[in-house]
């Protein structure tokens, strides 16, 4: 079984903002292997559960803000009793292009608080993330909040499709082959 977590803050304001993309891919995982949500207030997160190639996996989508996303986390792994290396976090990185995917098993927040407040609650900084790129020509002239609650523009929705897609391609192939198999 494997915890796959997406980043994002609860409410439509935010629906379609930068730093909801990693609720776009989980969203995208659940239209596709046909797992609805529902929200769990005791992990406060809206929860999905699905197979893919067998495996058990629950989708999780924090609705604690980002800031806080590390107390579901850590609440939901404790329950399923899951180790670090079976959760994967896939969120938002403003340091990459727009369209981008990267793949890494561990690593600092690199400043993104969701992935701070996880490092922060669970106690590691061991796990697996899928960095979803977000940057644009408007990122060198606005400050990060700016930038990350801003909605991705039209003339963006063939890079933010590009984006999703390529890190669910990633995550089917990271769980048919292993993570350490995917070289994005």
């Amino acid at each position: 079984m494997k915890l796959i977590i997406g980043l994002g803050n609860p409410g439509t304001e935010y629906d379609c903002t930068r730093h909801n993309f990693g609720f776009t891919v989980i969203d995208k995982l659940a239209q596709k292997y046909d797992a609805k949500f529902n929200m769990n207030k005791k992990f406060k997160a809206e929860m999905a559960e699905t197979f893919i190639d067998g495996e058990k996996i629950i989708l999780v989508k924090p609705q604690t803000f980002m800031n806080k996303s590390g107390i579901s986390v850590q609440e939901v792994m404790s329950y399923y009793n899951i180790t670090t290396d079976r959760v994967w976090v896939i969120y938002d990185d403003i340091d990459l292009e727009l369209g981008s995917v990267r793949v890494r098993t561990t690593g600092s927040s690199a400043g993104h608080k969701g992935v701070q407040s996880i490092i922060d609650n669970i106690g590691t900084q061991e796990f697996p993330r899928f960095r979803l790129g977000i940057k644009d020509d408007h990122c060198d002239y606005l400050s990060t909040e700016d930038i990350v609650l801003q909605k991705f523009g039209k003339d963006e929705e063939k890079l933010v499709k590009l984006g999703t897609d390529k890190a669910v391609t990633e995550i089917e192939k990271a769980l048919a082959e292993g993570i350490e198999h995917v070289s994005v």
